[in-house]
């Protein structure tokens, strides 16, 4: 049909008032709604109140969160009786035939789609055959789609979407891409993805996110990411390129992800695992990246400088707190010192996670969480809020052991990738093979826990408590930047912003001390407090003005920075002297600290000064185990 027949609305490219949106909408023969976990709901609201304006304006609902069965369908439809249709799969073919018989308002030869018929009856159409050629589908860059909208709102900063290819070869059942119908992968012409990154750059994009379920699985993609990192150069865009990496390849993978990272486009890479637990792999599917490819990399990045982060996922069936905590340590052992992102497994619609089978299997229970993003405004709390179901416990985990687990989680991420114990715990793992797992469950003992301490590990109890009973994952403070905190990062701010952490090293380094002792281990005293002392005078502080000289009986920085670069420097006895450069980067209020410190040092776990030697003079080499 002739597109000249329609008139196209530009698109409501934002979240809006439901009344805003409805006002733009009202005077529209058709509204399609594309609902995916972050606007379900308000998509929801917003389709309701335009059929109460204008009921014979025909509701079309697509997208991941459209449930894809038939039963499904029909008890979406009852439940939400002001859609008129709900599409399955892909969308483009569909909502092309809707619109060729909007006039006569006939469904019944409109594939992949369900819908009331006029008899009260649920129909339900068979699914499309898969677009063979995907390059059929029109760009709507190329063609000038966004344009207009570009044009209306000449301030806005904009985000890009691109997809290079189309489909993913892997299983894993939480994940919606993990299906039959969506396992082979097709690509785009490279002539197409190149004219899209150009257009990207043209128009002066900030942020462009590649939707590839595996980018780096093609041999091309390296000239991708180098057509990505050549445009920035020639015009300053994107400023930022965001990748999901394959799995399969250890040395693409590094090549791609240097030239992103060499370009500025990526603060960190993703090192995803979602579990190391043998079983619990074998029950999502997840072909998960080797330990040794992993190992490989991490090597690899580290030699190379660029940061990276890792993946683990909280709760997956089969998962129990013993093998969770094992695997958090074999990451940690295999080089990951920056981040490891701990994620509550959240069950997706339309996934094998979701069916009744499944969850039955394992043992799943859920809970409805308000879905905040972390440092999210407090003020801009929405008008409506989403939401996704979390679990909380399983026949291997229970509701105890998620507690338990989540607090692990929490302190790891507190002691270990915020970085205020990371240095005596290098130098005890090195020194006397104590796990990192041990030594943080050294500090969730509620036996060992006094002070600072005690009231660390109870504000994680309880926080871990509240998310069980349907509270909310982060923590909000009007005080601090007026936002929502990951709760080790809220613990971070509040030791450094109330003047605890003199306090708090003072218990760590009397539960170290402890700990060493009750393992009978070969650990100084001295060596012990010098590691705690340096740790505390590394951490990046505002108000700072000057340089710090600190006398050390053992040359902890060298080995530190050792450990983290992979290399095995022998530790040493003597007289050395190191300068804390604390004043390259400065922060003159606790705002700008929080902000560009707490909040984007994240995933690079940036919160360390850096220090050299002034003074090296070393009398003994220490012989380790």
């Amino acid at each position: 049909k002739d597109p000249g027949e329609f008139e196209f609305k530009p698109p409501v490219y934002k979240r809006t008032r439901i009344d805003e949106a409805v006002d733009y909408l009202a005077d529209a023969d058709i509204v399609f709604f594309s609902a995916y976990v972050w606007n379900y709901r308000i998509s929801l609201e917003i389709a309701k109140s335009i059929k109460q304006r204008k009921n014979s304006c025909v509701t079309v609902f697509g997208g991941p969160q459209v449930p894809e069965s038939a039963e499904g369908m029909k008890a979406f439809l009852a439940n939400n009786p002001f859609i008129d249709i709900a599409c399955y799969g892909g969308g483009e073919i569909a909502a092309l035939k809707i619109l060729e018989n909007l006039k006569n308002r006939s469904w019944s030869g409109v594939a992949s789609i369900g819908f009331i018929s006029n008899d009260g009856n649920f129909k339900y159409n068979s699914n499309n055959d898969r677009i063979e050629d995907i390059n059929t589908i029109p760009s709507p860059y190329l063609d000038g789609v966004f344009d207009p909208l570009m044009q209306a709102n000449p301030d806005e900063n904009w985000s890009a979407l691109i997809e290079t290819n189309r489909g993913c070869p892997y299983a894993c059942a939480y994940c919606y891409w993990g299906t039959q119908e969506r396992s082979r992968v097709s690509k785009y012409d490279m002539e197409r993805v190149l004219k899209e990154i150009d257009w990207i750059s043209r128009h002066k994009i900030l942020f462009s996110f590649c939707c590839d379920a595996n980018f780096g699985i093609f041999e091309r993609d390296v000239d991708i990411a180098g057509k990505v990192a050549e445009n920035k150069r020639k015009y300053g865009y994107p400023e930022a390129f965001s990748v999901q990496n394959t799995k399969n390849s250890t040395k693409r993978i590094f090549r791609l992800q240097k030239i992103l990272n060499d370009a500025g486009l990526q603060k960190g890479v993703n090192l995803a695992l979602q579990s190391v637990d043998e079983g619990t792999l074998k029950n999502i599917d997840r072909d998960n990246i080797s330990n040794s490819m992993f190992k490989d990399l991490q090597k690899m990045f580290t030699k190379g400088r660029i940061p990276t982060f890792s993946d683990i996922i909280i709760a997956l069936p089969g998962e129990s707190y013993d093998t969770f905590v094992k695997g958090v340590n074999k990451v940690i052992e295999n080089g990951q010192h920056n981040r490891i992102q701990f994620i509550n497994l959240a069950v997706l619609a339309n996934t094998r996670m979701a069916e009744p089978a499944y969850q039955q299997k394992y043992g799943l229970l859920t809970k409805e969480l308000k879905a905040i993003p972390h440092h999210a405004n407090l003020e801009e709390a929405p008008e409506i809020y989403e939401a996704h179901n979390i679990v909380i416990g399983t026949n291997s985990m229970t509701k105890e052991d998620w507690v338990k687990t989540k607090v692990f989680c929490w302190m790891v991420s507190l002691l270990y990738f915020d970085k205020l114990l990371q240095i005596p715990s290098m130098l005890l793992n090195k020194a006397c093979r104590v796990s990192y797992s041990e030594l943080n469950e050294a500090f969730t003992s509620a036996a060992g826990a006094t002070g600072e301490l005690s009231g660390i590990l109870r504000f994680f109890i309880d926080k871990a408590g509240d998310i069980q009973n349907g509270g909310t994952e982060y923590v909000a403070s009007k005080e601090w930047l007026n936002t929502w905190w990951p709760a080790d990062e809220y613990l971070f701010i509040k030791l450094c912003r109330e003047g605890l952490l003199q306090r708090f090293y003072d218990e760590a380094e009397e539960t170290l001390n402890n700990f060493i002792k009750q393992r009978n281990l070969e650990f100084s005293d001295e060596l012990l407090r010098e590691a705690v002392r340096l740790n505390k005078d590394l951490i990046k502080l505002p108000f700072i003005k000057s340089d710090l000289d600190v006398s050390l009986s053992y040359n902890i920085p060298e080995i530190y920075e050792g450990l983290l670069r992979g290399k095995n420097i022998s530790l040493k006895k003597g007289s050395y002297t190191y300068r804390i450069d604390r004043t390259s980067n400065k922060w003159l209020g606790w705002d700008d600290w929080m902000r560009e410190v707490v909040w984007y040092g994240t995933k690079k776990g940036d919160y360390l000064y850096s220090c050299q030697p002034v003074k090296n003079d070393s009398c003994c080499c220490i012989a380790q185990n």
